[in-house]
């Protein structure tokens, strides 16, 4: 199942605002957005995690990432210190294969990473460092949780920031909601570039299920379906 929901959004180049709406409007990593622009990834998760203004682990741990993951980078207490800079980037992205890098934290050397055109996320940039010594291990209680929701999930990065389907919601249920969204936003700009409607009418109104003719029987469930679905959401990222 997590080999088709990454395809689709993949194929569909579904972005982080529609698997948000999948979702129920939640999901998203908080401040975290691209370095380069006009960009779209979607992969499986795998976690590194660092702490205390050290980038050791994230040198030691980086090691095990392999191709096509989606690495995302933990920090705890590293304060505005850049957790990695090009080097670190260019061995994930170059050459551990990884389709993105998302640092929950800062980065430095953002011109180089820019000119490079490496694919990363992350809260903001500083020429300050962390210092790469051995220093107190990333809290073992918070990693085992943030592992057992991200680590292998699935990770949408684009322009908008980066939104993570976790692992208790990767299933049949997610990929219909994804293809439902999809079909939404088909009818919802046809109403709007086709029939010319105003968006109170087709967003609030949802006109277009009352309109006569205008969708079949099939469309009619389908969106009653998705409507059931997203009532029902209730998963989150905090």
């Amino acid at each position: 199942m997590k080999e088709q929901i990454i395809s689709f959004i993949k194929k569909n180049r579904v972005s982080t605002t529609e698997v948000a709406d999948a979702l129920g409007k939640k999901g998203v990593l908080p401040n975290v957005l691209p370095v380069i622009d006009d960009v779209h990834e979607v992969g499986r998760i795998h976690c590194v995690f660092t702490a205390n203004e050290s980038n050791y682990q994230v040198h030691d741990e980086i090691n095990k990432v392999n191709e096509n993951d989606i690495v995302i980078v933990f920090t705890h207490n590293c304060g505005e210190r850049a957790i990695l800079g090009d080097l670190v980037s260019k061995y994930a992205l170059l050459y551990r294969g990884a389709k993105a890098l998302v640092v929950n934290g800062k980065v430095r050397d953002i011109a180089s990473i820019k000119r490079s055109k490496f694919k990363v996320w992350c809260n903001g940039t500083s020429p300050i460092g962390c210092f790469n010594e051995i220093a107190d291990e990333f809290p073992k209680d918070k990693r085992a949780v943030i592992e057992k929701r991200f680590h292998g999930a699935i990770a949408v990065c684009d322009d908008g920031g980066v939104v993570v389907i976790e692992n208790d919601n990767i299933n049949e249920t997610m990929l219909t909601k994804l293809h439902r969204i999809e079909m939404q936003e088909d009818i919802w700009f046809f109403c709007l570039d086709s029939l010319k409607w105003d968006t109170k009418k087709i967003v609030c109104d949802n006109a277009y299920l009352t309109e006569t003719n205008l969708l079949s029987t099939v469309h009619l469930e389908q969106l009653a379906e998705l409507d059931k679905l997203l009532d029902g959401d209730d998963s989150n990222v905090e």
